[in-house]
């Protein structure tokens, strides 16, 4: 996992691809570096933390280079040493190399290039991959009708097992680049008199709208006015389709925030109203989707739904699970997308699979899918990133249209999560027995969220001071029932992820099955009880707590009555139709958690350890 970023055309490279690099630094950390091709030879910069210790070290510099590559690690072979940081070079000095993925089978290949005189200086995979293209090179014979550049990458690419995206130079050729993809993202930025070469299109938009999305088993072959795109097995030529990035760079700026987490936490009212935009009947009695594929009677005839994800999407699934199962009767599976693969869990015929991820580049989840599709199971999306390879290779699906997310830690795109699942819930019903009435109430009751998270989101200064008092506790429970249980999950998630502090998501009822010997006045529990059939159970749960001398958050509905002192702290919620709770409940655990790591002085944006889009297994 990694951010990869290649330049060629007629500017400095040095400085776009440090541009580039900020950008997309949220897709590993580790350290930074790059690679240009100057006089016939390569300098390369590298060092560890994080890009703006890479531009201190290019900066005494006056690179005139114009062709160039840079990278962002997250560590997977070696650890994070300025040797093990990319770019790196072949033994003979000939070839730079940045890569994304794990080559499976490197052990072999440094021993069989080692016994022919290469050697290595890094621990990483990578170093085999580029020597190998250089052992290529060297066989290979000129040849006026193809690249022998290009004709070394993709011979040794045929090596390969395991995934990767990457960019390569050669000094024998100082003004292309190759790139190719196996199961890690590549797109190819189409500009005036340069290409570009990126893992995440907020690399390139800065320079270019037009772009080509990759797909697996293709290479690409870039000059400053030019490219040319083929398989690497068949060396078959394919012509590119051009697409058009529906979002500017501004969209991908901090603005006056502090940090890209908080300003995506606020722009939820406005991500929700785009990912509903268009998206409901002429009557407002159900939700339409244009993108599935499928015919109402093809819907009908399905059994049993299976969603398989990761992460914050997991917990997204989990809500989906609740409410298609009581709106539209459907027997409903979560499955872990890390796993499926491997279960071979037996499905019926009527199964129809959905995998749920923002970036729409999560390997696990894609290999679910391609297992699923394997098996001869209609597979469906519901991804942000328009263009991924996941959106490509699914039979149909839903797009979030929530914009690009930034902050590593998901925000608004999980929201958006819950809004499709909502809405897809409101659609099977219809196409079952839900009456016309309650469809309609539904719909009502969706195009609320909006401006009912906006109401929440002025609570924001009180769950800020909630924060500074509880943020020295190194320990946190987050409790809840039926469509709470999901949100408590993500609650802790979140909390983990950005602040480090210990966290747990439970059912509440399950609390006094084994958790309930952790509470204590250092260990408070984030309760969410919202008004409704449970609230009595709910509050007897909370009444255990206090009993115990635990410390209670409470998040509830306005209204909702409690015994006095009950609630250590108290976030109300505005009333709402059951379908939409979830969603509003997780705007305080966002904001808890965004200030509770702020408080700490934590990396919010990017929390060690992590990255956004995990293209590794």
């Amino acid at each position: 996992m990694c951010g990869i970023v290649g330049y060629v055309g007629k500017q400095k490279a040095s400085s776009i691809i440090l541009e580039g690099l900020k950008r997309v630094e949220y897709r590993g950390y580790d350290s930074a570096g790059l690679a240009v091709l100057e006089k016939g030879a390569f300098t390369v910069l590298k060092k560890t933390g994080r890009v703006d210790n890479l531009v201190k070290l290019v900066a005494p510099r006056k690179f005139h280079a114009t062709t160039g590559i840079g990278h962002t690690r997250w560590a997977t072979h070696g650890g994070v040493t300025d040797a093990n940081a990319h770019p790196h070079l072949s033994s003979d000095g000939k070839f730079a190399i940045i890569h994304n993925g794990v080559i499976e089978n490197y052990v072999g290949m440094k021993q069989f290039l080692a016994g022919k005189g290469y050697t290595f200086q890094s621990e990483t995979d990578t170093e085999a991959l580029v020597n190998l293209i250089a052992y290529h090179f060297a066989k290979e014979p000129a040849n006026g009708d193809r690249s022998r550049f290009l004709e070394s990458v993709r011979k040794a690419l045929l090596h390969v097992e395991g995934t990767y995206g990457i960019a390569v130079l050669c000094t024998e050729c100082p003004d292309e680049i190759v790139g190719a993809r196996k199961g890690s993202p590549l797109i190819l930025g189409v500009g005036d008199g340069e290409n570009i070469l990126a893992s995440d299109v907020s690399a390139l938009v800065s320079r270019t709208q037009n772009v080509v999305y990759l797909k697996d088993g293709e290479v690409v072959h870039l000059t400053e006015k030019s490219f040319s795109l083929s398989t690497i097995q068949e060396q078959e030529e394919i012509t590119p389709k051009i697409d058009r990035v529906s979002w500017k760079v501004e969209d991908a700026e901090l603005g006056t925030f502090a940090h890209f987490m908080e300003k995506e936490i606020f722009e939820q009212p406005a991500a929700l109203e785009n990912t509903m935009r268009g998206r409901f009947s002429a009557d407002a009695s159900t939700a339409i989707f244009g993108g599935l594929n499928l015919t109402a009677g093809d819907l009908r005839q399905i059994d049993r739904l299976v969603f398989c994800a990761c992460g914050t999407a997991w917990h997204a699934c989990l809500v989906a699970e609740q409410l298609i199962e009581r709106y539209a009767r459907i027997p409903v599976e979560v499955e872990y997308a890390s796993e499926f693969r491997y279960r071979n869990a037996p499905l019926d015929k009527n199964t129809l699979v959905f995998v749920v991820t923002q970036s729409g580049e999560t390997l696990d989840t894609l290999e679910a899918l391609r297992e699923a599709k394997r098996k001869g199971y209609t597979v469906l999306a519901i991804v942000n990133v328009v263009g991924s390879t996941i959106a490509r290779e699914s039979d149909g699906g839903i797009y979030q249209h929530a914009g690009p997310e930034i902050g590593v830690a998901s925000t608004k795109a999980f929201t958006s999560q819950l809004v499709v699942g909502a809405m897809l819930a409101l659609y099977l019903g219809r196409l079952r027995d839900m009456s016309y009435s309650d469809g309609v109430e539904y719909v009502k009751a969706l195009k609320q969220v909006p401006e009912l998270i906006k109401a929440v989101l002025t609570q924001a200064p009180h769950i800020k001071a909630i924060a500074k008092r509880f943020s020295h506790h190194r320990d946190f429970l987050f409790l809840g029932r039926q469509s709470m249980f999901p949100i408590a999950l993500e609650g802790a998630l979140k909390l983990k992820e950005i602040s480090y502090i210990h966290a747990e998501g439970y059912p509440a009822a399950e609390m006094k099955h084994g958790p309930i010997a952790l509470i204590s006045p250092d260990c408070p529990t984030v309760f969410f009880a919202p008004a409704g059939e449970m609230f009595p159970k709910l509050v007897s749960s909370i009444q255990e707590i206090k009993a115990r001398k635990g410390q209670a958050i409470v998040i509830t509905t306005t209204g909702a009555e409690f015994p006095p002192g009950l609630a250590d702290e108290r976030i109300d919620l505005p009333p709402c139709h059951e379908a939409i709770l979830p969603i509003l409940a997780t705007i305080p655990v966002q904001l808890l958690s965004y200030y509770i790591a702020a408080e700490l002085g934590r990396d919010v944006d990017k929390p060690r350890n992590l990255a956004k889009s995990v293209t590794v297994e």
